[in-house]
Parts: structure tokens; sequence; C-alpha cells
């Protein structure tokens, strides 16, 4: 529960309800009608055979490009494009990944044991993406065989260090960026998860920025948030190569990508702070920071996690030890006096969560949102009554038409742009992926 000073949250028959609480706003969302219930290790430094300047070449087979390489001959020297993608290279890459994915599942299930709940789970997984699966399938068209997407972009030096540009059909001019952190319980997290929200952004304008990062075993969560934290660097160092306004950045996170992503925030704000401290990128170069569905502090949902499948010894594994969950919660964190000077920097701040939410419980952003209050920053908590975990990420885009949250976060990112304010009261309705029947039966078996 909020403490007893936060004015209750009410709801309306309406779309919303809004309580302001100085410069922050808590805001209560009631659906209008009831719901229908690569591994290559590179230099850090940019990679210019992964980097694709929009003014480059289309990728194909036989395309000629200006940049050649010298490559030694039987005859001398020979010269052949740097940007040539063969048949024989994708399937090496696909052949990798599979790979790794096999390897980290069996090192995986050492760990789970034989449990019943983590079991259950996931057999429910496994139905619930059958019945959305016409929609995947659709999506994953688009992310394989349109150029508007530029796939496993190299950002640093570790495994998983890549990343997905999602683009929009046309850059007449510096377009917003929003870089996304996707959720997957620390585990199962991998950039492809965003490519639902990196079409129906990119159709609104705006450049989207998908992050992988190492997931356990493979790392733990120093290693996720450092891996994040070199993904922010790099797309906001080089994103004006592939037009996008590098005075226009946001970010966000969802579910575990919303922590891993919060504690980036916070780390690199601390940073900035301190003295002598290299960085590589600076906070005030984002305008906001949106939370969806997001657990800020991992002392309250240590057991809440276990009772969902997610064992005690293996969370505390993720989070290296029980005396790292203090350091890796951000709603602790930023009641620490010793970082007030801090707070400042961080930018505006816009938490999303489902009431009916209960893979992460919705009081997870409500406390985070008061203590982000009391600290002094800026931070407006939009709840949505009766949304579940993957109703707000999954089901509603799939389902097409308006969406509030959709609306809400493309509102805040175009604030400043009226050409983009008036071509979206223009724009088409989101088109629908998955029947309602089958979108309503994976909410029933959603292990989520």
């Amino acid at each position: 529960m909020i403490p007893s000073q936060t004015p209750p949250l009410k709801s309306s028959k309406r779309s919303s309800h809004s309580v302001p609480c100085n410069n922050n706003l808590i805001r209560f969302i009631r659906p209008a009608m009831p719901s229908l219930t690569d591994r290559r290790r590179v230099s850090p430094d940019l990679d210019l055979d992964s980097f694709e300047p929009l003014n480059s070449q289309p990728e194909t087979d036989t395309a000629p490009t200006n940049k050649t390489r010298r490559l030694a001959g039987k005859n001398g020297l020979r010269h052949r494009p740097t940007r040539q993608r063969s048949l024989t290279r994708d399937i090496g890459h696909v052949a990798a990944e599979t790979y790794l994915v096999t390897s980290l599942t069996f090192t995986l299930l050492q760990y789970l044991g034989i449990g019943y709940r983590w079991i259950k789970q996931f057999l429910a997984l496994g139905c619930y993406a059958m019945l959305l699966m016409p929609g995947f399938l659709q999506v994953a068209y688009y992310y394989y065989f349109t150029s508007k997407v530029k796939r496993s972009i190299v950002y640093g030096d570790q495994p998983r260090n890549r990343l997905d540009l999602y683009l929009p059909a046309d850059i007449d001019k510096p377009k917003p960026v929003l870089i996304f952190v996707t959720g997957g319980a620390w585990i199962i997290g991998y950039k492809a998860w965003g490519s639902l929200l990196g079409l129906q952004l990119a159709e609104r304008d705006i450049i989207v920025a998908c992050i992988d990062y190492r997931n356990f075993p493979q790392g733990t969560i120093s290693d996720m948030v450092n891996d994040a934290s070199q993904g922010f660097s790099f797309v906001i160092n080089n994103i004006a190569n592939y037009g996008g306004d590098p005075n226009r950045i946001y970010l966000m996170g969802q579910s575990a990508g919303a922590h891993i992503s919060s504690c980036a925030l916070l780390d690199q704000a601390i940073k900035e702070v301190g003295k002598g401290n290299k960085v590589s990128w600076s906070i005030s170069q984002l305008k906001a920071y949106f939370g969806l569905s997001g657990g800020y502090n991992l002392l309250e949902l240590v057991d809440h996690f276990h009772n969902r499948g997610l064992y005690r010894s293996i969370f505390l594994s993720i989070m290296e030890g029980e005396e790292s969950l203090k350091i890796f919660s951000p709603e602790i964190k930023i009641q620490d006096p010793h970082i007030k000077e801090s707070i400042p920097l961080l930018p505006p701040i816009y938490l999303y969560h489902g009431t009916a939410d209960y893979s992460i419980p919705s009081f997870a952003s409500e406390r985070f949102a008061e203590a982000l209050k009391k600290a002094g920053a800026s931070v407006e908590l939009i709840l949505y009554d009766g949304k579940t975990h993957t109703d707000l990420f999954l089901q509603d885009p799939l389902r097409g038409g308006k969406d509030d949250l959709f609306d809400h976060v493309v509102s805040v990112i175009h604030s400043n742009d009226k050409d983009a304010v008036a071509k979206g009261t223009t724009a088409a309705p989101r088109r629908r992926f998955v029947p309602e029947i089958l979108l309503q039966m994976a909410r029933k078996i959603s292990p989520f």
C-alpha cells in the first residue's frame, strides 16, 4: 500500500482519474469497456562492418557499396563489398544462436531441477505462445524480411551485446528515438521480444532500439545492468547515423527490463555526480523514462517470485546473493541520503502498471513512485484497472485499435512536434493481429 500521506487512488467510470501531487501525478485508468476477460567478439568501439548509416546501399548479396576491403588473392589484391550478406552467414548466425540458447537452457535446467511450479509455468507458456502464434508469425515476418529492421548491431564486446533498430518508412528529418529493454524474468529476455512495439512505434515516426543483454546463467544482474548501460551509450552516441535525433531520446523498460534499466539509470546519475568518473553518456541526453510493469524493490518480491516458480535460490543467484538485493533495488537505493545530489539529474519518470498483474503486483510501481516523489524526482504513476502483466505489452497491442498506454507514450515523445501530433490524429488505427477468442484464451492460460 502507498503510505497514508499519499492521496488515495480513485477510479471513475470514464477513462481516467488524476490526482495531482505537487509536480507529480497519479492516474488510474479503467477501460471504457470491460476486458473480455551472437556470439562474435568485437571491439566495443564502432564496428563499421555492422554499422549501416542511412545513406548506405541496401543489403543484398550483389548490390555494390562504396566501401571495399582489400583481400590477398592468388594474383595480388582484390576487392569485395564489406556489407555483403550471404545465406551461409545467416545460417551460421542462426546456428550459433541456437547452440547458445540450447546450452544455456541445459545449464538453467541444472539450476531448476525438478519442480512442480516451474514445470507448470513452462507448459502454460507453451500453450500461451501457441494461442498467440498467428500474431507472432506476422510480426516475425516483418522482423526478418523488411529492410526497416536493422538486426543484431554490435554495441559491445560481450556475448549478446547486440541491438535491433526499427526505422520509420520515411526519414525526412531526424526522428525521436525510444531505447527499449525487454523483460523475461532475467532468464529468457531477448531483443526480438520488442519487435511488436518496434513495429507499431515505427509506424508513428519513432525509431526504436531494442537492447539485448546477457541473461542468467550467462550473466548475473551486474552484467545485465552493465550491458544495458553500454547499449544506451551506443545508441545515444551513434543514432544520428541512422536518422535519429540525439536531442530526443527516451528510455523504456518492461518487467525485468524495467528493473534493469532503472538500475542503470540510477547508477549513471550517481556516476555523474561523483568526481573523476568517466562516463560515455549522460542522463541529460534522455528526455524521459517509461517503466512498464516493473519491480523496483527486490526484498519485497523475492518471496512472491518463489511462490510463482522463480525459486528463491535461483533468484538469489541471479541477483548475486541476498546481500545484493538492496544494491539492486532502485526503490531502496533512491532513499539513501548519500545520493540525494543525483536525484535532480533524473529525467521525468512515467510508471505504468496493471492492477491485475500477478507476476509483479502493482504495489511495486506504487511504492517506487512514492519513493521517487519523496526524493524530489518528477514522477507520474498510471494504473490500468483489471490489466494483467501481459495485457499491456502483448494482448492489447495484438488486439489493435485504441490503446491508452501506447497513445500516452506516443503523446509524450511527440509532445513538442506539432507535425507528428497532426499526423497522429489522422493515422489509421492499429491493425488486429490475433482473433479476439484466441486473445481471451491466452489471457486465461498466461503463466505471467
